[in-house]
């Protein structure tokens, strides 16, 4: 017995023509081209751009230099997880924390590069694990120390169950992460951020900058109790450098 041959009502609907006069949408002209001087000097000499193609030369701009910035923050990251001293003991002693079929979540697969819209470098999450800032990162030493940073807010999370939403024990992760990371060497604040200072540097810079995370939090009123804070917890927290023997940078 043949098949039945569908009726109208039940056969598929025939799949959309395509349409062959539809350009495809317009994409950035290879940096160096003609094409693209010739819209780099329109733009900055502001003749020859009606105000529909100068917000497409700025959209352009933008998606070109977020993909520049994504690619050097994965630059930077991958080489400090390969060579840096700092980052591959923190890495190895974060994995002591976990069981042993867990996978590492300080991997170029786990440590994401992504865009910022607060001045910051980095950030750690218990659930998504540790962010770098792309476009805030400057180089391959402030990479190191921000990743440090983060991978010891890591650590703290792990070994002592800190709860973040505990004013405390974040101004104690903030301390130790400061203090920890490098980013308060000398050298660092001096020629980074101008502060020239002798007595009690590192000191001085650790409360400084934990002061100012405690402050960013929710529950923070104001600086005078995120000061308040900082300064009830500093001197344990501050001696205490593990997973490190002392303090090395």
């Amino acid at each position: 017995m043949a098949a039945p041959t569908p009726t109208a009502s039940s056969a598929a609907p025939p799949p959309p023509e395509k349409d062959l006069f539809t350009p495809p949408p317009p994409t950035a002209p290879p940096k160096g081209g003609p094409e693209w001087w010739r819209r780099s000097f329109a733009y900055a000499t502001n003749m020859g751009m009606t105000p529909a193609e100068r917000l497409t030369f700025e959209q352009d701009r933008a998606l070109k230099q977020e993909a520049d910035q994504c690619l050097r923050c994965e630059q930077y990251r991958d080489y400090n997880l390969r060579w840096s001293p700092t980052i591959r003991f923190l890495s190895e002693q974060i994995s002591t924390l976990l069981p042993p079929d867990h996978p590492s979540p300080t991997t170029p697969d786990t440590i994401k590069c992504l865009p910022c819209p607060a001045y910051q470098s980095g950030g750690f999450s218990p659930t998504h694990g540790i962010l770098l800032c792309q476009n805030r990162l400057l180089s391959r030493g402030h990479t190191e120390d921000t990743l440090a940073h983060e991978m010891m807010h890591m650590y703290d999370h792990l070994k002592f169950q800190v709860d973040w939403m505990e004013l405390k024990h974040h101004a104690c992760s903030e301390i130790r992460a400061s203090s920890l990371s490098g980013e308060c060497r000398w050298t660092r604040e001096a020629f980074g951020r101008g502060v020239w200072s002798f007595t009690k540097q590192h000191q001085e810079c650790v409360r400084r900058r934990a002061t100012l995370s405690v402050k960013g939090h929710p529950k923070c009123k104001d600086d005078l109790e995120a000061a308040r804070v900082v300064n009830s917890v500093f001197d344990s927290c501050f001696a205490d450098t593990r997973p490190f023997d002392d303090i090395y940078r």
